[in-house]
C-alpha cells in the first residue's frame, strides 16, 4: 500500500529528466527528492516492521516536512506532491491523535505553499495534491489502526488458548489426585503393614497383598475410565473429520451440515462417533467407493440411528473384522446395536442404533 505512492513521484522525476531546470536548480532537486526518498523509505519501513524511538519519529517527520517545505517554491510545482508522502508517513508512523494533526499541517503547508503565500488563487494547481494527502494520511491512519487490532487479536487468541490449555491441564491433575491420592496412600500403608508382618505373620501378610491386588486393580480401572472420558468423540468432532477424510479420498461426502443436535447422552453419542468413525476409516480402506452418505435421525422406541451408506464393492464375505467385533462390544456397553448389510444398489450400508435420552 505504500509502495503505491510512489507512482506520485512522476511529476518530480520528469521535471529533472527533461533538462528544463537549469543546472543549479537540477543538483538541488536530485539531492534533494534523493535524501526525501531515503528518509521516506526508511522512516517508513523500518517503522512499520520495528517501531522507532518516538524522537527519532518525529525528526525524520520534521525532515521530510522541511523538504517539502523547501523544494517546490525553488524546484517547481509539480514538487507540492511531497506533501503527499509526508501526510501518508504521518498516517502510518504516528498516533491517532498526532497523526491527524499531521495530515492536516502538511495540507495547510500545501495549500500556502502552493498558493505563493496567498499572491495566487486558492483554487489552484495545488488542489490537484490536497485529496490524494487527506486521502492518503487517513488510509494509512485505517490501515496501522486495523494491523494494530490484529495484532492484538492474535495475542489475545494466543493467551485464550495458553488459559484452556492450562485449565485443562490442571483438571487432568485434579482428577488423577483424586482418583489415585487414596489408592496409592492405601497401598503404601498396606505394603509397610505387609513387610512388618513377614515372616513372624504369612499368612496376615498374604491378606495384606491381596488387598494391595485389589486395590490396585481398582485404580487402575478409575484411571482408565478417567482416560476414555477424555478420550471420549462427539459426533460434531467426527463429522468434519469424516468429510475431511473423505474429500481427500477423492470419495464424494453427503453429510448432515453443521453441529448436530441429538438427544443422547455422552456415552450413547460417543458410542455413534466411534461408528462413524470406523464406517468412514472402512469406506476410505477398503470400499473402493464413490460416494459416501451419512445420515443422523430418530428411529423407534426412543433410538437414534446413524447410516453410512457407500456404493463401493459392498462386503467381502470374510465375515466381521476386528473392528466391527469391537463396535459392537462398544455398542452394547450403551444397550446400542450394530447392524450391516449390502446397500440397494450394491455398496455396503452399516447402521448403528443407541437409545436417545428420554
Amino acid at each position: 500500500m505504500i509502495l503505491v505512492w510512489m507512482v506520485f513521484l512522476g511529476g518530480p522525476l520528469e521535471d529533472l529528466w527533461s533538462g528544463r531546470l537549469g543546472t543549479a536548480a537540477t543538483v538541488w532537486g536530485s539531492a534533494g527528492l534523493a535524501v526525501f526518498v531515503a528518509v521516506y523509505s526508511g522512516l517508513v519501513f523500518r517503522h512499520t516492521s520495528s517501531p522507532l524511538p518516538s524522537r527519532s519519529v518525529h525528526a525524520l517527520l520534521a525532515l521530510l516536512f522541511a523538504l517539502a517545505c523547501a523544494l517546490p517554491p525553488t524546484v517547481g510545482q509539480d514538487w507540492l506532491v511531497l506533501f503527499v508522502y509526508v501526510a501518508v508517513a504521518s498516517g502510518a508512523v504516528l498516533p491517532v491523535a498526532r497523526a491527524t494533526w499531521g495530515v492536516g499541517a502538511s495540507v495547510l503547508a500545501l495549500a500556502v505553499i502552493g498558493t505563493g503565500f496567498g499572491t495566487r488563487p486558492w483554487w489552484g494547481a495545488w488542489t490537484a495534491f490536497a485529496i490524494p494527502a487527506v486521502l492518503g494520511g487517513f488510509a494509512l491512519m485505517s490501515a496501522r489502526k486495523t494491523v494494530r487490532t490484529m495484532r492484538e487479536l492474535r495475542r489475545a487468541r494466543a493467551v485464550v488458548a495458553e488459559l484452556a490449555a492450562n485449565e485443562e491441564r490442571l483438571r487432568l491433575a485434579r482428577d488423577l489426585h483424586d482418583l489415585l491420592g487414596h489408592s496409592l496412600s492405601l497401598i503404601t500403608l498396606k505394603s509397610e503393614l505387609a513387610g512388618r508382618m513377614l515372616p513372624a505373620r504369612p499368612e496376615d501378610a498374604a491378606a495384606q497383598v491381596a488387598d494391595i491386588e485389589r486395590v490396585s486393580r481398582q485404580a487402575l480401572a478409575d484411571v482408565r475410565e478417567a482416560v476414555s472420558g477424555y478420550r471420549r468423540p462427539t459426533l460434531a468432532v467426527e463429522l468434519a473429520g469424516a468429510r475431511t477424510a473423505l474429500e481427500t479420498a477423492g470419495i464424494a461426502a453427503d453429510l448432515p451440515g453443521g453441529a448436530p443436535s441429538v438427544p443422547l447422552g455422552p456415552e450413547a453419542e460417543g458410542a455413534l462417533a466411534w461408528a462413524l468413525r470406523e464406517a468412514v476409516t472402512n469406506v476410505v480402506r477398503h470400499s473402493g467407493a464413490r460416494r459416501c452418505t451419512v445420515a443422523l435421525g430418530a428411529g423407534e422406541a426412543a433410538t437414534w440411528h446413524l447410516t453410512v451408506t457407500d456404493d463401493g464393492t459392498g462386503p467381502s464375505g470374510a465375515g466381521a473384522g476386528n473392528g466391527l467385533s469391537g463396535l459392537r462390544e462398544r455398542l452394547a456397553l450403551v444397550d446400542g446395536t450394530l447392524t450391516t448389510s449390502a446397500g440397494p444398489d450394491g455398496g455396503f450400508t452399516l447402521r448403528a442404533a443407541v437409545p436417545s435420552l428420554p
